[in-house]
């Protein structure tokens, strides 16, 4: 077999944080005699989403996106998956008389995919207790910082209203806790003098897609697991984010 841990970065992208012995979750590895399947959730242009299709169809990621959902019925990324000819529908929260009743109607309707991993990639809506509960190792989610910094909405201009010298996006576990689960994977960009809020989002959005993109491979390799509230690759638990290398050449 070798020496796997070295593996991480040449086949993903990704450099390795140091990692200690455990065990991972026996969901995965996804057997191989299949494609990981993908339910994405998107309540906006989808930008995430297109890169995942632009992925899969490159040969850059062995996996099959079986639908995609949204709380907007109006949203651009399911636009872009019926151009791609995949599965998607949207479910208002309107009319539901609870956050827990919405989200067993929408998750029953994800769950009709049978999806191997649910992939939250733009989804601005909360998702109660009960369902990130029932879906724990399961379901990721794409955060536009870098975690435990910065949780919530408008990340940029907290970003910016801190001074901090290094912003970036994070891939994380979901858990009930609002951004909160353990962070698989990190990118970091550099906060440039004079940057305002679209300036550093551009710059983060520039690097959140390839970072998403690596994540998911190694689902995909059957590589990533939770385990314990700690995230596993290759069945030892890591002490930190695995860190998106590029060159920083975003000014």
């Amino acid at each position: 077999m070798g020496n796997r841990e070295s593996g991480v970065g040449e086949r993903s992208g990704l450099s390795r944080a140091r990692a200690t012995d455990g065990p991972a979750d026996s969901r995965f590895p996804i057997p191989h005699s299949r494609r990981l399947r993908l339910a994405v959730l998107a309540s906006g242009r989808g930008s995430n989403l297109q890169a995942i299709l632009d992925a899969i169809a490159s040969g850059a990621l062995e996996a099959t996106v079986a639908g995609v959902f949204s709380d907007k019925p109006d949203a651009v990324a399911l636009q872009r998956a019926r151009d791609a000819g995949i599965h998607a529908e949207a479910l208002r929260a309107r009319g539901f008389a609870s956050r827990d009743d919405f989200d067993a109607a929408f998750f029953a309707r994800v769950d009709s995919v049978a999806p191997d991993l649910v992939v939250c990639a733009g989804y601005m809506r909360i998702i109660g207790a009960a369902a990130a509960r029932s879906l724990a190792g399961r379901m990721v989610n794409i955060h536009p910082s870098l975690l435990p910094d910065f949780r919530g909405l408008h990340t940029h201009r907290q970003a910016l209203d801190a001074g901090v010298a290094r912003h970036g996006a994070s891939v994380h576990f979901v858990t009930p806790e609002l951004d909160g689960g353990p962070v698989i994977a990190q990118a970091r960009v550099p906060v440039l003098p004079g940057d305002d809020e679209d300036a550093l989002a551009a710059r983060v959005l520039a690097r959140e897609h390839p970072l998403l993109v690596a994540s998911l491979r190694l689902f995909a390799d059957g590589r990533v697991a939770l385990h314990e509230d700690r995230v596993h690759i290759d069945g030892r638990a890591l002490t930190g984010p695995l860190q998106l290398s590029c060159n920083n050449a975003f000014a």
